[in-house]
């Protein structure tokens, strides 16, 4: 049933766009941070691993895009001698026998809801304006705002605004908030690389949520990027649970994106 799946050791498209992203995200934070906060990165063929250890979030500490045993055994050395917490995001779906089994040999254990890929192609079709919320790219000078709210938004130390700043203005990168009049209330990024791009960043000031702040981010970002030339947008949110709606689920689907396929989170 896996023999095709068994052979291929690259990441998909959807997953080797976002461990780019993170690549990049690392290669262009500050010198400073990556020593204080001993933030690190390695892309292994086309995925990557990944460690902040004073970040909370799984995205910031985990191996992603990775389908064979040899790539996973050099993630799984690297991560164990990193500090905090540490996981492996997989779709095992479509993971080898030889994957499986290898898991099953760490004693790997699943750990909370999995997360969702979610995909748009363009164009964009008829999708309607979300409400008259304004947005605009964020300029450089408001680097260190950007970050700060980002930090803010995702419940993260203020000591890593300057991860989060680094990003604005960066070849690749697209910032930009959503407005209350001219006060910025949201932030999202986009990360894109010949036709495909990665949406992250997406979080608005708790004293401005439920006005729409993220379908707005979600609509100028995907209208940005097919105006350089972008034709698949791909993002992830929580996998949504019975008795726990997932609002960026649910506003992703709103917008238009499709439901790819999950990836477990397991802890190493």
């Amino acid at each position: 049933m896996n023999s095709h799946f068994s052979q291929r050791s690259s990441p998909t498209k959807e997953d080797a766009i976002e461990a780019k992203a993170f690549v990049d995200l690392h290669r262009v934070s500050p010198e400073h941070l990556r020593v204080e906060e001993q933030f690190e990165c390695v892309s292994i063929n086309g995925g990557c691993a990944i460690s902040l250890p004073s970040a909370p979030a799984i995205g910031l500490n985990r191996v992603l895009g990775l389908g064979s045993v040899a790539d996973l055994d050099k993630a799984h050395n690297w991560m164990g001698r990193k500090a905090g917490n540490r996981f492996l995001q997989l779709n095992v779906d479509t993971a080898s026998d030889e994957v499986r089994t290898w898991i099953q040999c760490k004693d790997l254990l699943e750990h909370g809801p999995g997360w969702a890929k979610l995909t748009r192609s363009a164009p964009l079709g008829s999708l309607k304006p979300p409400g008259n919320l304004r947005t605009r790219r964020v300029q450089i000078d408001e680097a260190p705002i950007f970050g700060s709210m980002m930090c803010k938004g995702f419940d993260f130390p203020q000591t890593l605004a300057s991860l989060w700043s680094s990003i604005v203005g960066k070849e690749g990168w697209s910032c930009f908030f959503a407005l209350d009049g001219e006060t910025p209330i949201g932030t999202g990024a986009m990360y894109a690389s010949g036709t495909y791009a990665w949406l992250g960043g997406g979080t608005t000031l708790p004293e401005f949520r439920n006005r729409s702040v993220q379908k707005a981010l979600i609509q100028t970002r995907t209208e940005h990027g097919i105006a350089q030339g972008v034709s698949t947008f791909v993002v992830e949110t929580e996998v949504p649970s019975h008795g726990k709606p997932n609002i960026s689920y649910a506003n992703l689907r709103k917008m238009g994106f499709q439901h790819a396929y999950d990836r477990r989170n397991f802890k190493l």
